[in-house]
């Protein structure tokens, strides 16, 4: 019964986002223009720039972290006819990483934060840290010697960066009830990796140290509460799609974490390209974040990154 309700009560909000819109688009492009004006402070030579979706790029002293580099995008009838899906050349050539890049970390193995990540590990000569399903996929394109697949906490000393994994779980997107492509990619050719190919795996948080800071990395709205071992970093990088479907979830990872400044990510149309002018995802509603990150921890800083390869 408490299934039912609650699958019924997430069509209806569902339902409800889809009639009106429009003035969620308003409100969100409205709230994301305010929460770019606000500074991210990061030590000085420490660049950070969002990708798109949960990616990001952190460069320091002449080095590169990739974290859930998601560049190639592609249309949303691919995922509809089940088309394969595989790494943009085009775009993988084109990146810029800034840097000599020393590792590619992912939080859980959907498309959107996996599917680049063989093709910028095979092109930069680096390592993928991540689950048994990303390790899976890589070793679909042959680079299953490029593949790491994380143990937990222990940290990994990329150039600059030391990072961590800590267990984690991800939001059940479907209607509150399940999560999406659950268990590891199995697919044993590169044919067969369609979007829904690309399952998600173990999920973890990602905890970068670089530069006398502390960075987490959050790409799906939920975690396992006593995992969390981080208290008062400085940058939480919040993957808010999903939030919605999981209970008390600021209230549960802002205590946990103590964060001096929040970062939401991951409410941007992935079905768009890097050149369009930037959409949202339904039901993540941007315009609401602020108030309720604030509701948790009132004097908490939070501020949003332009996405790379938006034009206004």
């Amino acid at each position: 019964m408490w299934e039912a309700v609650t699958a019924a009560r997430h069509a209806v909000e569902l339902a409800h986002y889809r009639m009106t819109r429009s003035q969620h688009h308003r409100a969100d492009l409205a709230a994301l223009a305010k929460l770019e004006r606000v500074p991210v402070e990061l030590p000085v030579g420490l660049e950070l720039e969002w990708l798109g979706v949960a990616g990001y790029r952190l460069t320091f002293e002449g080095q590169t972290l990739l974290i859930d580099p998601f560049v190639s995008r592609f249309p949303i009838k691919d995922l509809v006819l089940r088309r394969t899906v595989l790494p943009d050349p085009e775009r993988i050539a084109a990146f810029d990483p800034r840097g000599k890049v020393v590792g590619i970390a992912c939080g859980h193995a959907h498309w959107d934060h996996s599917l680049d990540a063989p093709a910028f590990a095979r092109r930069f000569g680096c390592a993928a840290y991540g689950s048994t399903s990303l390790a899976n996929q890589m070793a679909l394109h042959g680079l299953a010697g490029q593949a790491v697949t994380a143990e937990p906490y222990y940290r990994y000393q990329l150039g600059p960066f030391e990072v961590s994994f800590t267990p984690s779980v991800h939001s059940k997107l479907v209607l509150g009830l399940s999560i999406p492509m659950d268990g590891d990619t199995d697919a044993t050719s590169l044919e067969q990796m369609s979007a829904p190919h690309y399952k998600c795996g173990q999920t973890w948080g990602i905890r970068i140290a670089v530069a006398g800071i502390v960075i987490y990395h959050q790409g799906s709205a939920d975690l396992v509460d006593d995992a969390v071992r981080d208290r008062d970093v400085d940058i939480f990088l919040a993957g808010i799609a999903g939030r919605n479907f999981t209970p008390n979830y600021w209230e549960r990872v802002l205590t946990r974490l103590r964060p001096k400044t929040v970062v939401p990510m991951h409410y941007d149309d992935f079905f768009a390209t890097l050149e369009d002018p930037i959409g949202f995802l339904p039901q993540t509603n941007l315009a609401w974040v602020a108030d309720e990150i604030r509701a948790v921890l009132p004097d908490v800083t939070v501020a949003a990154l332009p996405r790379f390869g938006v034009v206004a």
